[in-house]
């Protein structure tokens, strides 16, 4: 796994609708920016060789990174992959949607949810938002979030940015009601 940089961000939310938010809400995200193990290889039919090369190594990498950031037990989380211009979608896909991945990130949280993701092509600079959910239970809604992240320089039409996101709570002065209350 060819890796150019890691990008960390921490974001503290302190107030929220003109009220203070106590303790801050706080999100993490660690991205790695690697280089696309199949761009330029024209069609690829079967992507296994590069998912058993990579997915597993990236997991390993970014799940505990990005809950060290947080700082504190991770309630919601979710993740993203961004392929440069050369490559498909597919090809993040591919390295995201993977057990070899994404149970790195389980474990490590302690989770028991779908991981939640988003997978786009754009070039450097691109703005993308990563969905959170409760990190065991999908359908408590406080925890239905997005994070919005962008890496200046990534990626490059050969790059592919993978990205693991985590929050300490839900969403900041949130107070809809339980989804068990509508029938």
């Amino acid at each position: 796994m060819n890796v150019r940089k890691i990008v960390t961000v921490v974001e503290e939310v302190r107030a929220e609708g003109g009220r203070a938010v106590t303790p801050p809400a706080t999100v993490a995200v660690t991205a790695a920016v690697i280089a696309n193990p199949w761009a330029g290889a024209g069609f690829v039919e079967d992507l296994s060789p590069g998912i058993d090369a990579h997915a597993s190594g990236l997991g390993a990498l970014l799940a505990p990174a990005v809950l060290e950031a947080l700082g504190a037990p991770a309630e919601a989380y979710g993740k993203a992959a961004v392929v440069g211009l050369d490559g498909e979608i597919e090809h993040g896909s591919a390295l995201i949607h993977t057990l070899k991945f994404g149970d790195h990130f389980r474990k490590a949280a302690g989770a028991t949810t779908l991981l939640p993701a988003v997978e786009k092509r754009g070039a450097a600079g691109v703005v993308f938002d990563i969905p959170l959910k409760h990190i065991t239970d999908a359908t408590i809604r406080s925890h239905h979030q997005t994070v919005e992240v962008r890496i200046a320089d990534a990626p490059h039409p050969d790059e592919i940015v993978v990205g693991l996101a985590a929050a300490a709570q839900g969403r900041p002065q949130q107070r809809l009601a339980a989804l068990a209350t509508e029938r």
